[in-house]
């Protein structure tokens, strides 16, 4: 069975590749990761997600950080969403311990000191992403966000990327949550480049010039058909008055030069002025020969009754 992987899909797989080494930064992850889950609290730990690389990654993860086992484990072969389960009140109250948590908690935070040294701060963010984010594939636009339950969390993590990644993310509210996002496509590359997923970081910055090389052509092609216009309806009007002073019997009266450049113009009615200039004899500039067609037109008007 063939499996369409999302861009958000091929982000989260490479942010899986690597484990973290440390245990602090593996209680970290977990911390980002449980913070932005379906479900985090005394009744039970809760996590679903659709992407099988984090559903691999996630056991062990959870045994580096805390030494404990889901309760509950999808299997991998499974359609659809995968749900992680840890509803054993020990296992429960040792988690949340380790958060310094404890069960007259009202609501969730960011605990600083899980976040203190900065290669946590990197694997809180990752275990954000892993949880509750998601991005657009940049083919169709510029969007990563993350979102959680816990509006504590949202603000705390709020300052938190801007700390690590020195520009601020937007909130919303969202369903009864807050999400924080980005759609500046130089923040998603930063971003998703910090979480650990360079190769697709790439695929944001490619999108993003294969856009602008696209804008550039199409603004090209838009001024040059509006040159063209332009000379043809320059022409048009150069050719009118021609026929004006032919009618009137002026045009063999006109001085040689002005007649040679009228001529040229009736050969040639989709030639340019500097197309025109090079074919007289001898050569001259495209401000001569507009002077000389302006002349054509003044005199075509001077002469019509």
């Amino acid at each position: 069975m063939v499996v369409w992987v999302s861009f958000a899909g091929n982000v989260k797989e490479e942010v899986c590749r690597a484990l973290p080494h440390k245990k602090c930064c593996a209680l970290a992850e977990c911390f980002g990761v449980l913070l932005f889950c379906n479900s985090f609290g005394q009744d039970g730990i809760r996590i679903i997600t659709e992407s099988r690389e984090f559903a691999q990654c996630l056991p062990k993860l959870f045994y580096k950080a805390f030494g404990v086992e889901f309760d509950s484990y999808p299997s991998l072969a499974s359609p659809g969403k995968l749900n992680f389960l840890i509803d054993d009140p020990e296992k429960i109250s040792y988690i949340m311990g380790c958060f310094g948590f404890g069960q007259d908690t009202v609501s969730l935070h960011l605990n600083l000191a899980v976040v203190e040294e900065e290669c946590c701060k990197t694997a809180f963010l990752r275990g954000a992403f892993l949880a509750g984010g998601s991005v657009t594939d940049p083919g169709k636009g510029y969007h990563l966000e993350i979102g959680t339950s816990h509006h504590a969390v949202a603000r705390e993590t709020f300052a938190l990327m801007q700390e690590v990644l020195g520009f601020y993310p937007k909130c919303a509210a969202r369903g009864g949550g807050q999400v924080l996002y980005l759609k500046q496509s130089d923040q998603i590359f930063d971003c998703l480049t910090y979480l650990g997923a360079p190769v697709c970081a790439m695929d944001i910055l490619e999108a993003r010039l294969e856009k602008e090389l696209n804008n550039k052509v199409n603004r090209r092609c838009n001024c040059d058909d509006a040159n063209l216009s332009k000379v043809v309806e320059a022409a048009q009007e150069q050719l009118s008055a021609i026929r004006t002073l032919r009618e009137k019997g002026l045009l063999d009266k006109l001085p040689q030069k002005i007649q040679a450049a009228a001529k040229a113009r009736e050969e040639e009615p989709e030639a340019s002025l500097s197309e025109l200039a090079a074919m007289m004899e001898p050569p001259i500039t495209k401000p001569a020969m507009n002077n000389r067609m302006k002349k054509l037109i003044q005199m075509a008007k001077e002469a019509a009754p």
